[in-house]
């Protein structure tokens, strides 16, 4: 059984009914409750369960958003950045207002919570928050016109007889303009849906392909070790080997060669606990096709083609099918 407590009010769920009951008699003796039954709302997340599994979005979240910044009637896109777009901050211009960018900002990066498509767009453009330039506003402003067009998107989860742990790991190489600095992006599926992802800035200039998908790597390694555990602790998962799966060879050769090459002399040694934990089976590094690469959307702004590709990857579904 697992609990979840949100200030006064309880999620809980488990596969025994009467551990269940048991436990909301108890609850209800000690304090003053009401029982809504099953979840269909909290904390903007609208959740609808079915035979067939569990959808989560926040459609209504995302409205309110529209509403606040006056773009519920503009003009939808199909992507929330332009593909390959590079946004500096020594864009010029006219200097654009903070207070009202990094309220949009911070409410876009809640939305992020069931939008892993929003990942990288809002983790870009919170670059600027600083000093944003109309520039930057613009940009802003394009990941609200696509979140128009995809209101209803969300994450199906299905009911499976075995869930197995999965996860994607991705990184361009020198993107971000200014620094240099590479984005690494992953993310890790429970059966067919993604349940947690992540993009952000490397803290180091790299300098090959190879070694910025190394440390991108090195960061899935470490999150997945801490993941696989707790998920054993819940029951959810076997012990056995978590697989992430990497799009380049090279980065694979390097984690499984415990030679120090002297082209990779240089990486820091924290960088390299990813080969202790395949030589300890805790993981296993597995090559697939950039086509294939579900962490794609969170290292550069994909084109069309590309996003909706990826997002079919993660279990991304649109809630009017449903």
């Amino acid at each position: 059984m697992v609990v979840a407590l949100y200030v006064d009010d309880l999620i809980f769920t488990g596969s025994n009914a009467k551990l269940i009951k048991e436990f909301k008699e108890i609850m209800k003796k000690e304090f003053e409750m009401t029982d809504l039954g099953l979840m269909k709302y909290f904390l903007g997340l609208e959740v609808k369960q079915s035979d067939e599994g569990i959808f989560i979005s926040q459609e209504r979240y995302a409205l309110e958003i529209l509403k606040k910044f006056k773009m519920e009637d503009c003009n939808p896109v199909s992507t929330p950045m332009e593909p390959g777009r590079k946004l500096s901050k020594f864009d010029g211009g006219e200097r654009a207002n903070s207070g009202r960018f990094r309220s949009l900002v911070g409410s876009l990066r809640y939305l992020t919570s069931m939008r892993p498509d929003l990942m990288l767009s809002v983790g870009i453009t919170s670059r600027f928050m600083e000093d944003p330039s109309y520039t930057h506003w613009k940009a802003l402003k394009r990941i609200l016109r696509y979140v128009r067009g995809s209101l209803s998107l969300g994450l199906f989860y299905s009911k499976l007889d075995d869930y197995r742990l999965v996860g994607y790991s991705d990184s361009d190489w020198c993107g971000d303009v200014d620094d240099q600095k590479s984005t690494s992006g992953y993310v890790f599926l429970l059966g067919n849906t993604a349940f947690t992802w992540l993009s952000k800035k490397q803290p180091i200039v790299t300098l090959s392909t190879c070694e910025a998908e190394y440390v991108a790597a090195s960061w899935s390694v470490c999150y997945a070790v801490w993941l696989s555990n707790l998920l054993r602790h819940m029951g959810v998962i076997r012990d056995e080997g978590i697989v992430i799966r990497v799009d380049n060879k090279s980065t694979i050769e390097l984690a499984k060669n415990p030679v120090n090459h002297g082209r990779s002399k240089h990486i820091d040694v924290r960088f390299h606990f990813i080969r202790e934990q395949i030589r300890e089976g805790k993981v296993e590094l597995e090559h697939v096709e950039s086509r294939a690469q579900a962490a794609n959307i969170f290292t550069k702004p994909p084109p069309t083609t590309l996003l909706e590709n990826c997002k079919r990857l993660i279990g991304m579904r649109d809630g009017k099918s449903i």
